[in-house]
């Protein structure tokens, strides 16, 4: 820090030179402080993400920062989460997005995709400040990426196997993909992985784990990325769950992991969310939620979930980790003829006799409740 020296005083309050007057207290003009580069962006990266666009106006630097999503990783080295969630709801075209503490909403530019993209079947996952949306175009499959920072849409990278109805998770500026179905002709099921890197924004591939599946569902827990449920390519439902360890950077297999969660032709892939390292499931076909217990490899029950996940088997309802709470978008279950979106929070206990489901208002900002998509973004 630089502050300029005042002109030298005679002790009566007066400058020993009489050209140049002292500076009175509400006058700064002559006092300059300079910050370092690092201090002044470690400093404006403490700002609400949701206010960086504010920020940009004050420099070119910052706005370059904010751009580049530097800032973005200087707020993951900082431990900062503030989290938002950005939802496709069914009967939209545009993505509408809200940042915590969810006080506001705000729809999202549009696509210039096709019409075939629009209204087809898509999957979506975030990376650092990247939301990725993938799905197919009429000249083939495709991703989209919104990147939170300039507020705008881009196409690519493509994965280096196309894919849909796979597993995905996301962890700080990577994502990672795994199984699902080739996006060409729809008929060969996968067991390929991939990660994608945010920062150097390119796809970098994985071993291929031990079980080709589709309609399957991904986590990340103790630093491991999970891929459970799903059915082979005999159309055999998967119970066992399998998971990558970078270190060793291989796949294990757990056998029976999903044997206590029921199945059904209709059902959605298994909803699934983390939070303090516990893996938490909605039961599609009762709605209730339950944890797993590592030790014993089994589920236990934490009672019931106030949205209507049983009314289409899972398709519709968003269930997401937000930092140390669950998050639920859906039809209340209060309801049977209630068709307005409705989320709920909770900060889930696996020794807690009764969760706590606190609602969120979601004043003006009005959906369909049958989410077609659903991601939250943890910069």
């Amino acid at each position: 820090m630089r502050i300029l020296e005042l002109p030298p005083s005679d002790g009566n309050g007066s400058s020993n030179n009489d050209d140049e007057p002292l500076p009175q207290d509400a006058d700064y003009n002559n006092v300059l402080l300079s910050l370092s580069d690092e201090l002044e962006t470690s400093i404006l990266a403490r700002f609400p993400r949701s206010q960086h666009w504010k920020l940009c106006f004050l420099n070119k630097r910052f706005l370059a920062l904010v751009k580049s999503g530097e800032v973005y990783k200087i707020r993951r080295e900082l431990g900062f989460k503030e989290p938002s969630v950005f939802m496709l709801a069914s009967g939209e075209s545009n993505w509408w997005g809200m940042d915590w503490p969810f006080k506001s909403s705000k729809k999202l530019p549009p696509i210039q995709s096709d019409y075939n993209f629009e209204f087809g079947d898509k999957e979506s996952c975030c990376a650092g400040s990247h939301l990725l949306v993938s799905g197919k175009e009429i000249d083939g499959a495709v991703i989209w990426r919104y990147e939170s920072e300039s507020n705008e849409w881009l196409k690519g990278p493509s994965m280096i196997n196309q894919r849909c109805l796979f597993a995905s998770a996301t962890c700080g500026a990577v994502a990672f993909v795994a199984g699902g179905l080739e996006a060409r002709t729809y008929t060969q099921v996968l067991d390929s992985a991939e990660k994608y890197n945010s920062e150097r924004q390119c796809w970098e591939p994985l071993p291929r784990m031990n079980k080709k599946r589709k309609f399957c569902s991904g986590c990340f827990m103790d630093n491991k990325f999970y891929v459970l449920g799903g059915q082979d390519e005999h159309q055999k439902d998967l119970t066992c769950g399998e998971f990558f360890d970078g270190k060793t950077n291989s796949w294990n297999l757990i056998p029976d992991m999903w044997k206590d969660i029921p199945l059904s032709d209709s059902q959605s892939p298994p909803l699934l969310a983390v939070v303090n390292n516990e893996l938490y499931t909605l039961d599609a076909s009762s709605n209730e939620l339950k944890v797993y217990v590592k030790g014993s490899n089994t589920w236990k029950r934490l009672g019931g979930v106030p949205v209507r996940a049983d009314a289409q088997g899972g398709w519709g309802v968003a269930f997401k980790s937000l930092g140390d709470e669950l998050l639920v978008i859906g039809a209340p279950s209060v309801s049977h003829t209630e068709r307005a979106l409705s989320m709920y929070t909770c900060c889930p206990d696996p020794d807690a006799e009764k969760l706590r489901w606190r609602q969120i208002e979601c004043g003006s900002f009005q959906l369909n409740h049958f989410i077609r998509n659903c991601a939250v973004m943890g910069t």
